[in-house]
């Protein structure tokens, strides 16, 4: 990890925490939180082997699409059955997804202080009577898990701001480190449909904002304000990981190339920026604003211009992390297969 991972963070664990002991101003608290999710979830991204599975163009194509039934969805289930009903199961749902979220944030920070047996033998559980259903683990992972499982207790229990966010924030690291677009051009596909999305269902229905007012759960990030009318500002977590999945990709672009990171800066650049002009807007209208519909060609815009003006657009377009991943297999098979030739010769000369 690199010294300015660590510092990152940190600077998240402090700026998390900060509102208990110290007043922050919301507006500012929004951004940075933001800001240092997508830092820390980006290079948490960049791994050895490329991503196993990776998003697909149709698969870009419908999710906005996927998205909006399960919105309506949710509407429905809150305007015709008990709010408290509807929570209740929500909050199991999520106490069982918090705790892996969380556990799988703090394991590489966790593993390092314990035995190395304990991070490389896993163990394996079958259900009774249900031998097919088993589950892999190891001992540093459920050392892990302790802490979230404290924190979903907590969260489930007295639904506290800080609980929620602590949840919230290992969802959006998880999710920009597994998630994958494959390519520039699935990501922007995504990116464009989620625009529109989103301001359909802020400007021109109440469907968003109703959700978001009911849906007690830790899909959105609160921050204290001093204002008893409103007392928290909230940030969606797909504001955060959405875009973050696309600036992951571009510091994976960088580190393929061995490039400095030309196009995650400018890709991180743009979706400071959007988050920025969100609050602006949002503080000079007094009204919910949906941060994608600035966001997007904050991040589209910088990236497209950068590589413009770098007469790279070729090369970006044709960045494939599907393909990427497809090649580092065979060279492992091709690696094996001539190690494995190596082994026999040896055996026959002996």
């Amino acid at each position: 990890m690199k010294t300015s991972e660590r510092v990152a963070n940190l600077a998240l664990a402090g700026l998390t925490l900060a509102p208990l002991v110290m007043k922050v101003d919301p507006n500012l608290n929004v951004i940075l939180t933001a800001c240092l999710t997508v830092y820390v979830g980006c290079y948490r991204s960049v791994k050895p082997t490329p991503p196993s599975e990776t998003m697909s163009n149709e698969h870009a194509m419908r999710f906005p699409l996927v998205g909006s039934a399960m919105l309506l969805s949710l509407f429905l289930l809150f305007k015709f059955l008990s709010k408290d009903l509807v929570n209740a199961v929500l909050t199991c749902y999520f106490f069982v997804l918090g705790i892996v979220a969380l556990s799988a944030t703090l394991l590489p920070a966790i593993k390092r202080f314990l035995p190395k047996n304990w991070n490389d033998n896993p163990i394996v559980w079958r259900m009774p009577y249900f031998q097919s259903v088993e589950v892999e683990f190891t001992k540093s992972q459920v050392v892990a898990a302790i802490p979230g499982t404290f924190f979903c207790a907590w969260y489930a229990s007295q639904k506290h701001w800080l609980a929620n966010n602590v949840l919230g924030l290992a969802f959006c690291i998880q999710g920009i480190e597994m998630l994958s677009l494959g390519s520039f051009k699935t990501g922007a596909i995504l990116l464009a449909g989620l625009f529109v999305y989103d301001i359909f269902w802020v400007f021109f229905t109440p469907v968003m904002v109703s959700v978001a007012k009911s849906f007690d759960a830790p899909i959105k990030l609160l921050f204290p304000t001093s204002d008893p009318v409103r007392p928290y500002s909230m940030l969606g977590l797909g504001d955060i990981v959405i875009p973050g999945i696309f600036v992951g990709l571009a510091l994976r672009f960088d580190v393929s190339r061995g490039k400095d990171n030309r196009y995650f800066n400018s890709a991180f650049f743009g979706y400071t920026f959007g988050l920025a002009l969100t609050i602006v807007v949002m503080n000079w209208f007094q009204a919910a604003q949906p941060a994608l519909l600035y966001i997007v060609p904050a991040v589209l815009g910088s990236v497209a211009l950068h590589c413009i003006w770098n007469g790279e657009v070729k090369q970006l377009l044709a960045f494939d992390e599907s393909k990427t991943s497809e090649e580092s297999s065979r060279s492992s098979c091709k690696e094996g297969e001539t190690s494995n030739e190596d082994e026999s010769k040896s055996n026959k000369k002996e």
